[in-house]
């Protein structure tokens, strides 16, 4: 083990990999991590210049550039430009908070002149999304635990989220949802719940961490604690929500409509189905899909569910969520690029092994050009005149669909083989329990399903 010999030596090992404690430390110090989270937001802006400079407004170009972002064409397509306050005066597509988010936004930049107003609204925006960002990596370091905190610069660093970092407003939750499991980490669970019950309020992903909580609570027979987590993030969400439902119902319940509403869609592997039309799961009647999606998802968080409460050893939060999100992700009818900014921090939590994230990343980083290179593609193929770059044809865009499919699935299942022999985790293997799991961590198990043994032939003849 070399200079790990002491217990709790997970905490100096960075990717899975040994590092010295004075490098860890200074590696994970608030400064650095900072530091890596505005170099990976300013290198996602200078990925979206193309754009900033005019290529948004032309359909192929800004595909092209490997630039878009839904952040510029909203501002006009959801009224903000025409003064339209969301949900009032206009029915916007996403959570509350987003859409409280988008008319700051918008009301900072109301004096600007028009011609260039909607590049300032996303320049506003961005800065807004880059401070989320760095709270977001900070709050992972806090979640990984004192000595471990390094570990967030692979999440400051994460190629896959610096591209996508500014494509919508995930960020907010990203940010929302760190600074939730930190508090949960830190045995704050009023305000863990109040901060993941705004997470919700922004984007609806955050709701796969109560799940895991509720389960591992049980094991340890923490409910109550639990109970007044989730109760906090039921007044936090009601307390931005309500007062939108009061005013303007049929704004609020816009983002439900749409999303029930909303068939297979680019990234889903229910559009690969829909495409090549396969037998039963390629059926593209919405009702039905929504019905074979609900089903997956229930069925793995089901399995999921088993394996927190028969596992050998009680799992660690993060695994548990990791594998709950990675279960919504591939059986949802939607899985757009920056979707990958929800699993990033949970991936570096559930397992901080370099090669096998690295794997990931490059999966993802094909699929981000993928998609645009296929949109491309299909905008040349109803008949529009393209220059240059001409895109991607459709079976390298649902390889590239596919390879990301089984990326997440990959590193889900070493996630459960980590679960089911802890020795094989690298935050276990050297003396730490979960330190992401506040009151959880080394707590004892009061509720478990056991698994009934294995009964040999000889045994069960002697038996008889």
């Amino acid at each position: 083990m070399g200079v790990d010999e002491a217990p709790g030596s997970a905490d100096t090992r960075i990717g899975g990999r040994a590092a010295r404690p004075g490098l860890a430390v200074a590696l994970g110090s608030t400064s650095v991590l900072a530091a890596a989270s505005v170099v990976g937001m300013a290198l996602a802006f200078a990925e979206k210049y193309p754009c900033r400079s005019g290529a948004w407004n032309y359909y192929a170009k800004q595909f092209q550039d490997a630039c878009y972002t839904d952040i510029y064409p909203l501002y006009y397509n959801e009224g903000l430009a025409a003064g339209k306050v969301p949900y009032t005066g206009h029915k916007v597509e996403y959570p509350v908070l987003i859409g409280g988010a988008m008319q700051a936004a918008a009301w900072l930049v109301r004096n600007v002149n028009p011609l260039i107003r909607g590049r300032e609204f996303f320049d506003v925006t961005v800065l807004l999304l880059a401070v989320c960002a760095v709270a977001g990596v900070l709050a992972t370091a806090r979640a990984a635990g004192p000595g471990a905190r390094a570990q967030a610069l692979m999440v400051a660093l994460s190629p896959a989220l610096i591209l996508s970092a500014f494509v919508n407003w995930d960020l907010i939750a990203f940010a929302l949802t760190a600074l939730g499991m930190a508090a949960w980490a830190a045995r704050r669970g009023w305000w863990a719940g109040v901060l993941l019950g705004l997470g919700v309020a922004a984007k609806f992903y955050p709701l796969v961490v109560f799940g895991p909580l509720l389960l591992l609570c049980l094991r340890t027979g923490q409910l109550r604690q639990f109970a007044r987590t989730f109760a906090a993030a039921a007044l936090a969400w009601l307390a931005v929500d309500l007062p939108v439902l009061i005013v303007a119902p049929s704004g609020w319940a816009w983002f439900y409509v749409f999303s029930k509403d909303r068939g297979a869609d680019w990234g889903s592997v229910w559009y690969l189905f829909e495409y090549f039309r396969a037998p039963v799961l390629g059926d593209a009647q919405l009702g039905t899909l929504n019905r074979m999606s609900a089903l997956f998802f229930i069925v793995a968080c089901a399995a999921i569910a088993w394996l927190a409460l028969a596992a050998p050893r009680r799992p660690r939060l993060p695994q548990l969520c990791f594998l709950v999100l990675a279960a919504f992700l591939m059986t949802n009818k939607v899985w757009s690029p920056q979707y990958v900014i929800w699993l990033v921090p949970l991936a570096v939590l559930a397992r901080p092994r370099l090669w096998p994230y690295v794997l990931w990343q490059l999966a993802e980083v094909a699929y981000f050009f993928g998609i645009w290179g296929y949109l491309i593609f299909v905008y040349a193929g109803q008949g529009n005149q393209v220059t240059g770059y001409s895109g991607l044809s459709t079976g390298w865009y649902f390889a590239s669909l596919a390879a990301r499919f089984l990326a997440v699935a990959l590193l889900g299942a070493y996630v459960v083989r980590d679960i089911l022999s802890p020795e094989r985790d690298v935050v276990r293997a050297h003396g730490q329990d979960d330190p992401a799991g506040g009151i959880l961590d080394h707590a004892e198990d009061r509720f478990r399903i056991r698994r009934p043994p294995a009964v040999s032939s000889a045994g069960s003849a002697s038996a008889s």
